[in-house]
């Protein structure tokens, strides 16, 4: 799936092309609003599977997950309370500080997929990829009492608090929802980098489950608009004259190093910026 074009890919052919994609299907008549029901995520490599942290790193060991999560509210020493309070604001903690799990991280703004699709100027030589997902259908997908959680609360996409109070656990949620279903949800904001990059992210009922595996029994619930190398360093130059930058995406000092080492970077074929 991943490597060969589908009647789900959508070939960029220009930047103009690209801003009017990431807004399909957006303008809902009965709001007469422009709110799009998707959500992104920018790879710089059109080939990457939709595989969470944890089974790149654990492989098919989903016993691997329990002594990580373990260990890691145990160890984890924070200045804000409540962080790791629970299973799911522990999961979301630590998945914001690089441990493998099985959350992926997604994001209400195209442009910030834009961002992560043309960010690492190394993979300029390779088609970039947006993958866009219906998180509001998969969300309706999703069995009970999920679904009478999303009626009651009248909203489209989970809260942690929402899954806290339903599930104790992570196995309690898979054991409850069953395996083979999926589900986005809000984090709390953390801190700015959460806020900044309007995250959200994607959970399955299992820690080894592929994304692209469930995509493939819904062709309907998603697009992938493939970035062709030739159009990354425009698309790069205008996000980065948009201000949407690891200046801002990651602010701190890191942030702004990061954006520096690319911005006094010279194209192919160029002499000086």
């Amino acid at each position: 799936m991943c490597c060969t074009i589908t009647s789900n890919d959508i070939i960029i052919k220009s930047w103009e092309h690209l801003a009017e994609e990431v807004y399909h299907d957006s303008w809902k008549p009965e709001m007469s609003r422009y709110r799009s029901d998707y959500a992104f995520r920018g790879l710089s490599d059109a080939s990457y599977q939709l595989k969470n942290s944890f089974l790149r790193n654990s492989g098919n060991h989903p016993e691997f997950e329990y002594h990580l999560l373990r260990n890691f509210r145990k160890y984890a020493r924070t200045t804000e309370p409540n962080q790791t309070s629970t299973q799911w604001r522990s999961l979301v903690l630590a998945q914001h500080h690089g441990l493998p799990t099985r959350l992926i991280d997604w994001t209400y703004s195209p442009f910030i997929a834009m961002h992560f699709a043309t960010a690492n100027t190394e993979k300029f030589d390779i088609d970039g990829v947006i993958w866009q997902l219906d998180f509001v259908k998969i969300n309706q997908l999703s069995p009970e009492p999920l679904q009478t959680i999303l009626k009651n609360e009248k909203c489209n996409a989970f809260t942690v608090e929402m899954l806290e109070e339903s599930f104790s656990s992570l196995s309690r949620f898979d054991d409850v929802t069953g395996h083979g279903h999926a589900i986005f949800f809000e984090p709390p904001s953390l801190d700015d980098r959460i806020v900044n990059q309007f995250a959200l992210f994607s959970v399955m009922t299992s820690p080894t489950s592929i994304f692209d595996d469930w995509l493939l029994k819904h062709p309907g619930l998603y697009r992938r608009l493939i970035i062709p190398k030739e159009l990354k360093w425009e698309i790069r130059d205008k996000l980065d004259q948009a201000n949407i930058t690891e200046r801002v995406l990651f602010p701190g000092l890191d942030g702004l190093a990061h954006w520096l080492k690319r911005h006094y970077q010279p194209s192919s074929g160029s002499g000086l910026m």
